[in-house]
């Protein structure tokens, strides 16, 4: 169980939230929660199949996933 406050027990979760708010919405504005909502969607779906990621040998983290699975 993670302790109230310490960002290194999720440094995961913080890192995703991190760059979600400064790559997608830093200084926007949502007309609603429902665009709000779509939008996070979009960027989520960026992230996973899109977003060329150094630390996986400039993969997305769907190709890096794939290619594990198939050389296991």
């Amino acid at each position: 169980m993670s302790r109230k406050g310490s960002c290194l027990d999720n440094a995961v979760a913080e890192n995703f939230f991190s760059l979600l708010k400064t790559e997608m919405y830093h200084g926007k504005h949502f007309k609603d929660a429902d665009v709000l909502i779509e939008q996070i969607k979009e960027y989520i779906e960026y992230y996973n199949t899109k977003r060329i990621k150094v630390k996986l040998k400039g993969l997305t983290p769907i190709e890096y996933r794939n290619q594990a699975l198939q050389a296991a």
